[in-house]
């Protein structure tokens, strides 16, 4: 039996197609995803989830979704951006489809009566991925936008936030991510040359950007749209991040940008470890497994910052699976909950 996984988010629609065999044992599973930055194009949304799919499309025998796409400024509301999402995917499947919401596992009916459960729930889905490699654990899953930080004590995620803004006063949702998080809202200033010049606070280079530099990523990572819409080799993000001092590559050095790239990749991951810690605080546990795009670079990184011992989720998938966890949760989670009703 296969089960597509969608994670479908603001910028990347996520797909896992999960091969269960008749006891629910895995057999194998497939992972792609699209850059859609659903701000703008939302309307390619059910041509997307049919390309994402090619082939396997026949051989799918349900579909689970989860998103986050539903913040997106093209919505007046997440209650519509949940609704008009659900309504697309419903109408492409005629096949049994679920959402991932906070309370667990729901139909679309659910969903039509309390929509905004199934807002920003994908980490419930990474949640039960986390919770095999490590019972008890401190997920930090850090992907192209954001880094969820979730308690989980018997294999079960305990958040106390549900929706996006509780978790942004709890410490288990930290607006940062690899590629697309602005660089201007990681510092204030940096060091360069023994001394400390503050930064513009213009969209001139993104944290893909630093990454990059650092050869934390390849330009094959890097699939969103630049800041300036130019290329993503090292050169055109030297030039990205040389403008956040108001500079450029006439004055500044190569060896310049790199040392200004580490100091923001600190930065950066010091701010996903004081949230940490504000968690394990509350939570009491003392392991943490990470994933997503940023499970080493940032995830682990904070993890060591804190003084927490790290372990990865590439212990139970792929690299690439770990990349687009949430839709392989999404299938897994979709699967036990058929098992139930049937």
């Amino acid at each position: 039996m296969k089960i597509a996984g969608f994670d479908i988010g603001g910028a990347n629609t996520d797909l896992a197609v999960v091969d269960f065999d008749s006891e629910g044992n895995i057999k194998g599973i497939t992972v792609d995803f699209e850059y859609l930055p659903m701000w703008q194009e939302k309307e390619r949304l059910s041509t997307v989830l049919i390309e994402l799919l090619g082939d396997q499309k026949e051989e799918i025998e349900a579909v689970g979704v989860c998103m986050t796409a539903e913040l997106v400024d093209a919505y007046q509301t997440k209650r519509e951006g949940v609704l008009d999402i659900a309504r697309k995917v419903k109408d492409i499947f005629n096949l049994p489809i679920c959402f991932i919401g906070s309370e667990g596992v729901v139909g679309y009916d659910a969903l039509l009566n309390k929509p905004l459960n199934v807002a920003a729930a994908n980490w419930v889905a990474t949640s039960r991925l986390a919770g095999v490699v490590e019972p008890d654990c401190i997920m930090i899953d850090t992907g192209s936008t954001t880094t969820d930080i979730i308690p989980i004590k018997g294999g079960m995620e305990c958040a106390r936030g549900r929706s996006d803004l509780e978790r942004l006063g709890t410490g288990e949702l930290v607006y940062t991510g690899t590629l697309r998080t602005n660089v201007a809202t990681l510092v204030d200033k940096v060091p360069l040359d023994d001394s400390w010049y503050r930064v513009a606070s213009e969209l001139f280079a993104i944290t893909a950007d630093i990454h990059l530099v650092l050869g934390n990523i390849s330009e094959e990572d890097y699939s969103c749209h630049t800041p300036d819409g130019a290329g993503i080799s090292v050169e055109d993000c030297m030039r990205r991040i040389a403008r956040v001092v108001c500079s450029d590559m006439d004055v500044l050095t190569p060896g310049d940008i790199k040392s200004l790239s580490e100091y923001i990749h600190l930065k950066q991951a010091e701010s996903v470890s004081e949230a940490l810690l504000e968690v394990l605080k509350r939570n009491n546990i003392s392991k943490v497994v990470t994933t997503g795009l940023g499970m080493d670079i940032i995830g682990k990184k904070a993890s060591t910052i804190a003084g927490i011992p790290s372990v990865g989720m590439d212990q139970l998938l792929s690299k690439e699976e770990c990349v687009v966890a949430p839709a392989v949760g999404t299938a897994i989670l979709m699967e036990e909950y058929l098992k139930k009703i049937r």
